[in-house]
């Protein structure tokens, strides 16, 4: 017998075949927890099966839909596309989409990243940007350049070579330890600029130079490894010394990327170009998945140099022209209006209304960056608590860990960025 169409499923049988049939991230198997169904979604609200309850999204899907769901110009822009191709492969063949969004990355970006590489995710633009230091390094005849160096609190996805720069400790794949690749790990950078901590990193790289093919870190806001920031001027320590050790310098901006700091990439706050550049989330709007990894001439001439003068890569859905297609779409919106002063608007809503958090008993910090803004609480959170108590002030969010955050699209109205800083708060309180 044919399973039935979704349309005829009622919320409570869907809720039942999602508990048996469907894994979620970071969760168990089957689900202990029960997610929300979600049937459709316009601006910034998410509507509800069943009930048609709204509730603003303060996540942006996962820092992704800066521009909110159901766009004009995007859907327009997938439409299109459907219309000509959604898909074509990209051995030994190009496309016009994919082409104009290469362009217009190399245009955006720090000066100097001129080439780019198009990959399926974050995770694996990651996994690319590893590949492309280490064979830059082994077509240069130093194979021993292997190790990678980075700072703890950090996090870069969830697959192999992008969970052994992971915090080791505490982190989401300590599960791991032992079995990835050993890399070499600073202390967290502080917030605010320290000498002491700037000479760590540069011993730390004069030490391993011979063996580190790179320094990869988030700039300036570090993600899922716990939302903390710091001062810019670290990234021109790690410029200044990787520079001096021949070591290749990544940033990871798949969460930063697209003006959610307030710069459109987190690398201008301190006018660093790295080597190598990741971006994701953001790329395509939210709309589906595509990341892109970024680099200068010269990593992409090491690489040409070697036995092997090609970047040993290629995944099956590379340059998808319907996912480049709203990439081009999304970027166009993006610059195409006042972005800037959008995102400092959303900065100013979100430090007014989580300023009243740092009274609340135990929030430990409460910090906002551009369209970030995090309350940090010195205890685990009751993540089903916290985020019963956003649902009920109508808004959508996830914490973890110690957290409660919020990562609103650019277009949230100011009375809905109320809402949603209240239900930060009450998250808080709850959890």
């Amino acid at each position: 017998m044919p399973d039935p169409h979704v349309s005829d499923l009622s919320v409570p049988e869907l809720l039942e075949l999602d508990r048996r049939h469907v894994w979620h991230p970071y969760g168990p198997m089957p689900g202990r927890q029960e997610p929300l169904v979600v049937e459709s979604a316009s601006g910034v609200r998410l509507r509800l099966a069943g009930t048609g309850t709204e509730l603003i999204d303060g996540m942006s899907s996962w820092w992704s839909a800066i521009h909110g769901y159901n766009h004009p110009a995007l859907n327009e822009a997938a439409r299109d596309q459907l219309g000509r191709m959604s898909h074509v492969m990209f051995g030994g063949l190009t496309h016009e989409p994919a082409v104009r969004l290469a362009k217009r990355l190399v245009d955006m970006s720090p000066e100097g990243l001129e080439h780019v590489f198009l990959a399926d995710s974050g995770s694996v633009s990651v996994e690319v940007a590893v590949k492309m230091c280490l064979q830059h390094w082994r077509s240069l005849g130093r194979p021993g350049k292997q190790r990678l160096l980075t700072w703890r609190g950090g996090y870069h996805g969830d697959t192999w070579q992008p969970m052994s720069v992971c915090d080791p400790e505490g982190g989401m794949h300590e599960l791991w330890q032992g079995v990835l690749q050993r890399q070499v790990f600073a202390d967290p950078p502080p917030v605010a600029y320290e000498e002491s901590y700037a000479d760590q990193l540069r011993e730390l790289i004069e030490r391993h130079a011979d063996e580190l093919a790179a320094v990869i870190v988030e700039p300036v806001v570090q993600g899922a490894g716990g939302m903390r920031f710091h001062s810019p001027a670290y990234l021109r320590v790690l410029r200044e010394a990787c520079d001096a050790h021949d070591v290749l310098l990544v940033f990871d901006e798949i969460a930063t990327g697209f003006g959610r700091t307030g710069s459109m990439f987190a690398a201008e706050h301190a006018a660093v170009t790295p080597d190598v550049m990741c971006v994701g989330k953001a790329l395509t709007g939210g709309y589906m998945t595509m990341a892109a990894t970024l680099c200068t001439a010269q990593v992409a001439d090491g690489i040409s140099r070697g036995e092997v003068p090609v970047l040993a890569h290629g995944p099956t859905f590379m340059g998808n022209p319907l996912a480049a297609a709203v990439a081009c779409a999304s970027i166009d919106l993006l610059l195409g209006q006042d972005w800037q002063t959008e995102v400092k608007r959303v900065e100013t809503g979100l430090r007014e209304g989580l300023a009243p958090a740092a009274e609340l008993p135990g929030v430990r910090d409460v910090r906002v960056l551009g369209a970030i803004g995090v309350v940090q609480l010195d205890h685990e959170i009751d993540m089903a608590a916290a985020t019963r108590a956003a649902v009920r002030e109508g808004v959508w969010l996830r914490p973890f860990r110690d957290l409660v955050y919020t990562m609103p699209p650019y277009v949230t109205g100011d009375a809905d960025l109320a809402r949603i800083t209240a239900a930060v708060c009450a998250a808080a309180r709850e959890g």
